[in-house]
């Protein structure tokens, strides 16, 4: 297993390998981060761990005794995930690729970032300016039979997806074309249909593919009965804005 020191980034949400990511960088702790990697060499990637909070704050809290709007925010790079921040994470995180960084008039930075590659995560320093980690990459296994799930997870998405739209009294574009690819597949329909954290870090963090796209067409089925019986949808796209806070 291949194990790196990379820059830790904590979400309230879950990212997977090849799913595109927008950030809103407003944090001096994630500012730092994203100067640093502004300054590699042009060669090298810019790369960091996003990683789902367990337990604790995606946006740092003010500093204690500074209540009210005019407090100053903790700025250590721990803030908001307590004396050891590796227990707030989940165990799984994936590696994103800064694509495109843009800075804002304020400071803060805009950043088109990729999911890559899965990683475990190991010791957490919180001594720099920002967290680092260090990371062991996962690799993908494909598991028993993933061909026939991929496909099974296919036709179970476009039902869902039907009934979806249903719901919400609009159509479905015609003729979106969907990958084959078992391990594409599974991240895709993990990012695209509506879970809470807990169960998209399972998914996640299945042992491989195989196993990732059984419990996702457990999950699509349960989710389409559920819609069905249901005279409209919550909001749920309130809880999965498109970028984070930072």
């Amino acid at each position: 297993m291949t194990t790196v020191r990379l820059p830790l980034f904590p979400l309230n949400s879950v990212l997977f390998p090849g799913l595109v990511l927008p950030l809103n960088i407003f944090e001096e702790r994630y500012r730092t981060l994203v100067r640093e990697l502004e300054e590699l060499p042009e060669e090298e990637p810019r790369r960091f761990v996003v990683v789902a909070i367990k337990d604790g704050l995606e946006v740092a809290p003010s500093l204690p005794g500074l209540p009210g709007e005019d407090a100053k925010p903790d700025t250590r790079a721990g803030a908001g995930f307590g004396p050891d921040p590796r227990r707030a994470f989940h165990e799984v995180g994936c590696i994103a690729d800064a694509a495109s960084v843009r800075e804002r008039p304020d400071g803060g930075y805009e950043v088109l970032t990729t999911g890559t590659t899965r990683v475990r995560l190991g010791a957490v320093d919180d001594s720099g300016p920002y967290l680092t980690v260090e990371a062991e990459e996962l690799p993908e296994e494909p598991g028993d039979d993933p061909e026939a799930l991929a496909e099974a997870v296919l036709r179970a998405f476009r039902a869902y997806q039907k009934r979806l739209a249903g719901a919400r009294e609009r159509t479905l574009a015609a003729g979106t074309e969907l990958p084959d690819e078992p391990s594409v597949v599974s991240y895709l329909v993990a990012a695209a249909t509506m879970l809470d954290v807990p169960t998209r870090q399972r998914l996640l963090q299945a042992p491989d593919t195989s196993s990732r796209l059984r419990e996702e067409v457990r999950l699509l089925r349960a989710e389409t009965a559920l819609i069905r019986h249901l005279p409209s949808l919550p909001a749920m796209e309130l809880t999965r804005t498109p970028t984070s806070l930072n």
